[in-house]
């Protein structure tokens, strides 16, 4: 990365799934590998079942947290419908990661309107890299259906340039001790 480059990083899901943990697991190992780190407030519904978004950037200086259309480097989606209501905001030829998971919103619940079909492969057809995985199977596999923001920690980690350890590190200063050796095997089960 250049002195100047900033690195722009969202985080969307719906309220409850524990993106804000994942913020700041992301937060930790930016900071762990030397760059000045801004992590935006939640925003949106914090309260379950509400559209969340965090912003994450990064680099040598960084003077605001927020990103704008069209500056989002990657976007990490916990939930389908999720990532595409903030595709917008992903550069062409952006990364995509995202739970193929699907929660159905307020309206496709009380019937007004449907779920998008195919929502996946829509989003495939899209200018940018899809990287996607059943990050609930996973997390259930590793021992607990909570554990959906680790996995998908464990894939960005896989599309970033930093050691192994750093995110190892980094779950140990944001997770419970009682939760650690589940969300390691959480991280781990993603690549």
């Amino acid at each position: 990365m250049s002195d100047n480059t900033v690195k722009n990083i969202m985080i969307v899901g719906v309220g409850g799934q524990g993106t804000l943990l994942a913020s700041k697991l992301l937060g930790q190992v930016l900071v762990a590998n030397g760059f000045d780190v801004k992590v935006s407030e939640v925003h949106g519904m914090s309260q379950r079942g509400g559209s969340v978004c965090t912003y994450v950037r990064y680099g040598k200086e960084v003077a605001s947290p927020l990103i704008d259309l069209g500056e989002a480097d990657i976007i990490v989606a916990f939930e389908a419908l999720e990532a595409a209501r903030y595709l917008p905001y992903l550069k062409k030829g952006g990364v995509l990661v995202t739970a193929d998971q699907q929660i159905d919103p307020m309206p496709v619940i009380t019937g007004v309107t449907t779920y998008p079909e195919n929502l996946l492969e829509k989003l495939a057809a899209c200018d940018i890299k899809l990287v996607s995985c059943d990050a609930l199977a996973l997390a259930e596999q590793a021992g607990s259906s909570k554990a959906v923001n680790i996995v998908l920690m464990g894939l960005l980690a896989r599309h970033m340039d930093f050691p192994r350890q750093d995110w190892l590190d980094a779950i140990e200063a944001v997770v419970p001790a009682r939760f650690l050796d589940m969300n390691r095997k959480a991280f781990d089960l993603a690549g």
